[in-house]
């Protein structure tokens, strides 16, 4: 059956979206509505089926997307022209709208590393991790001695991986940045990817490596022999005291302590050395599916974003939480606008209330700099469509599915709870992985329409295409095309699909970003605050 050229998403709604792209005089029929085309419209923007007066709603998804600047006839390109996203009153609901707990799944498995902590491994990772910009090159240094030729005889190790970024001083101490710093490089070290770590400072910076180990209870699960090149203990300047729980201590590197750079990387090495052949007699196990942590992100969207990829993606992260396991919705800069659709489903008024609480601090953090939340979208999720904030998150939020909100955390908290989670994140993709990572995700599914080539070390990420051009196009960097959907697949068996490559990539096999090396340069924790 040949498909339609539109797509009237909701009843309610007075505009459709081209499948396709369509000339000028084209005929289209949507809600029993006949019209031609006033001008070419191209694949996934929007297209009035009915007149909208100036000031009048303009909705999609059964959901206002923002306001007509100027009357819009039937036929004519509704998009930055003649859409503003105006301000509107959301009636936010609380828990009015809770779903059902869905059938549990009980039978599904992946195989995976089993952690001390209860969680569970998708890979088998050794970090290297700076506290501070002023040791990043040495941890680079110390990662690239361990290439595929070194690692040739660690076949159950995936790599020694770098994670090094651009701050950790010049920041008031104990402040939320402060704060968000020490969460995300304790939750790397803690990651359930990372099976060993090393830990390097340069010795005088605000991001002290004896307060992330005090703080986030670090320690080392494999043990380390003591040696002059590596201390395992810092000058009085930074003491460490007694570990608050079981275990060996980080092994820690400070380059002012070991006398400069070069001296810091040989010792780094000999460090790495020994970890190797402790990591590598790791095995995968047979593990349930309740272990899965998903993260979801989507990046360079499209206006196909809301109606293939992400409602897809939202039907495999029922099926993760209907096995017990957990998914993430982040990038709360693109939930803002939809937001009332998620305080309905929470699970409690309280946690209706943390969201709500986040969507007031973006809007005051926002405004501190002079900007609005409707400065996303970007150019590029214009051109690929997207018009204003609201219709972006209303599309976003279907990375979700249909379950209830069961908590709402910070920047790169820990996740600990059951289904559907929100998490505090920019809608900046690295900056909101790597929260969702630090938080405890093991699994990333990354949703784009423009094309965003992306990975995020140590955790896979699965990218899947919201249009078959795209996926054609970047077939290498894209695991799947959710492009389908426009030719006539269902949403669901799409949807399906993307559950059974999570535990596939779960239990080992690699994605394109992993064959292509992604994910090194993608740790970039929330740059929050001023620089002192």
């Amino acid at each position: 059956m040949p498909q339609p050229d539109v797509l009237l998403l909701n009843p309610a709604d007075n505009v459709c979206v081209a499948v396709r792209n369509l000339a000028a005089g084209t005929p289209i029929t949507a809600g029993g509505l006949a019209n031609s085309l006033a001008e070419p419209i191209r694949q996934a923007h929007k297209i009035a089926i009915r007149e909208i007066a100036v000031g009048q709603p303009v909705v999609k998804y059964g959901q206002t997307i923002g306001f007509a600047a100027q009357k819009i006839a039937p036929g004519q390109w509704v998009h930055t022209h003649n859409l503003t996203p105006g301000e509107f009153a959301r009636d936010y609901a609380k828990s009015t709208a809770v779903p059902a707990d869905l059938t549990p799944i009980t039978d599904r498995t992946f195989r995976g590393y089993p952690r001390a902590d209860g969680r569970a491994g998708t890979r088998n990772y050794i970090a290297v991790i700076s506290s501070v910009n002023c040791s990043a090159t040495v941890c680079k240094y110390i990662a690239r001695r361990f290439d595929a030729a070194a690692l040739r005889e660690f076949t159950n190790v995936d790599g020694v991986v770098a994670f090094t970024y651009g701050g950790g001083c010049g920041i008031p101490e104990r402040d939320e940045y402060h704060q968000i710093l020490t969460r995300t490089l304790g939750g790397m070290a803690k990651h359930p990817n990372i099976s060993a770590y090393v830990l390097i400072g340069l010795g005088c910076e605000t991001m002290t490596i004896g307060h992330l180990i005090e703080d986030q209870k670090l320690i080392q699960i494999a043990p380390i022999t003591p040696s002059p090149l590596h201390p395992l203990t810092r000058s009085s300047s930074h003491p460490f005291t007694s570990s608050p729980v079981h275990g060996h201590r980080p092994p820690v590197l400070v380059m002012q302590d070991l006398g400069g750079t070069a001296k810091t990387v040989e010792a780094g090495v000999k460090l790495v050395a020994q970890l190797l052949p402790q990591v590598n007699e790791l095995k995968r196990e047979i593990l349930p599916a309740s272990q899965i942590i998903l993260g979801t992100n989507c990046g360079g969207s499209d206006g196909n974003s809301g109606i293939t990829a992400n409602p897809a993606l939202g039907v495999a992260s029922d099926l993760i939480v209907a096995c017990g396991g957990t998914t993430i919705l982040g990038e709360t800069t693109e939930i803002y606008g939809a937001e009332q659709l998620l305080t309905r489903r929470a699970k409690t008024p309280a946690i209706a209330d943390k969201l709500i609480e986040r969507i007031k601090w973006w809007e005051w953090y926002s405004g501190v700099f002079g900007a609005t939340c409707d400065n996303n979208p970007s150019p590029g999720n214009k051109e690929g469509g997207l018009t204003t904030i609201y219709e972006k998150s209303l599309g976003a939020i279907a990375k979700a599915g249909s379950t209830a909100m069961t908590e709402v955390y910070r920047y790169s908290e820990q996740v600990t709870a059951k289904g559907f989670v929100v998490m505090d994140t920019p809608g900046l993709d690295p900056v909101s992985v790597t929260g969702i990572v630090a938080g405890g995700a093991n699994m990333m599914v990354f949703t784009t329409g423009r094309g965003s080539c992306f990975g995020c070390k140590p955790t896979p990420s699965i990218k899947i295409a919201t249009n078959t051009p795209m996926y054609e196009r970047m077939v290498d960097d894209m695991d799947l095309n959710a492009g389908d959907i426009l030719e006539g697949r269902s949403v669901t068996e799409v949807g399906h699909e993307i559950f059974e490559e999570i535990l596939e990539v779960a239990s080992g096999k690699k994605t394109k970003s992993e064959l292509l090396g992604l994910g090194d340069e993608e740790f970039v924790p929330w740059p929050l605050g001023p620089t002192l």
